[in-house]
Parts: structure tokens; C-alpha cells; sequence
């Protein structure tokens, strides 16, 4: 019974350690590389550059969506956790649409629509310096073009037991 509660726990950890792509190599890594340490992505976007990127998203509870960047001739370009403060600050209301937001950021936790307000929102589940648990919503018009971006603290995490964080 150890044995296999050892075995059990190795294996989530090795799975552990390969969400963020550890181990892979800018410029060396390839495609294949990347399938075998991170699995099947869960969206591809082709950039208007030929680079394809690739989302591996950890949402709600990972709260964190890799990006791995991939030249045209299949080599790693670059991988980066998007949901940050410093790309959250990157986004421009009244200016970016809702395909630079899914460039930036990859596929949103939820969409949903607010009729009266004639919006879409977008919701991504983040940690703010790293670790305190909040929610990102970005709001676009019904044209496609972002309004509002907000951070907001997670009411999951409010509360009795929650400890104040956030």
C-alpha cells in the first residue's frame, strides 16, 4: 500500500512540474517537446507574425494560463504565464478588441453577457503577486472592443475561514 501511494505521488508531481513547461529550451525545444512535457494545449491562435501560441490553461483553481509562443518552423520561442498585473496593465480600454484580450491572455474561465449594460464579459480566475486569489473581468461592447478591465478580489476567498487574504 506505500508502494503505490508513493507511485501515486511521484506521478502528480512529475504532472505538477509540467504545467509551466520546465525543462523546455527557447530556441532548442520543439513542437514535439512540448506536446511530450505539457500534454495537448487547450486552444491555439495563429499571431498575424506566423508564430502559432499555444494556451495551456490552469483555470479556475490553477488560476494561471501558460503560453507557449512557437515559430513557424516548429522551434520554442518563448513560454510565459499571462495572467499577471504587468499584462493586465498592457490591455487598453476603447482601443484593444476581444482578439488582442484572447492573444494576450487565452481562453477566459467564463463569458458571460449583461444585456443592460450591452456588454460581454470575460472572466479569468488570477493570483496577484503570486499568491492572493483574485479575479480578472474584462468587459467589451458589443462591437468587440474592450471597455473596462477590472481586478477584483475573489468572493470564494472572502468570508469566514478565508483569512483576510485578498
Amino acid at each position: 500500500m506505500r508502494l503505490l501511494i508513493v507511485c501515486v505521488a511521484a506521478l502528480l508531481l512529475a504532472a505538477c512540474a509540467s504545467y509551466d513547461g520546465r525543462g523546455l529550451v527557447p530556441g532548442t525545444s520543439t513542437v514535439k517537446d512540448v506536446e511530450a512535457v505539457m500534454g495537448q494545449p487547450t486552444e491555439k491562435v495563429t499571431l498575424s507574425i506566423g508564430d502559432t501560441v499555444w494556451f495551456y490553461s490552469r483555470q479556475p483553481y490553477g488560476r494561471r494560463i501558460f503560453a507557449v509562443q512557437i515559430t513557424p518552423d516548429g522551434t520554442l520561442r518563448s513560454i510565459d504565464q499571462t495572467l499577471t498585473r504587468e499584462n493586465v496593465n498592457k490591455v487598453r480600454a476603447n482601443i484593444d478588441t476581444m482578439k488582442d484580450v484572447r492573444e494576450r491572455f487565452g481562453p477566459p474561465f467564463d463569458v458571460g453577457r449583461m444585456e443592460r449594460q450591452q456588454r460581454d464579459a470575460w472572466e479569468y480566475w488570477m493570483f496577484e503577486y503570486e499568491y492572493w486569489p483574485k479575479r480578472l473581468i474584462v468587459q467589451f461592447s458589443y462591437d468587440g472592443i474592450v471597455r473596462e478591465v477590472m481586478i477584483l478580489r475573489d468572493p470564494l476567498e472572502d468570508g469566514p475561514g478565508a483569512g483576510g487574504r485578498g
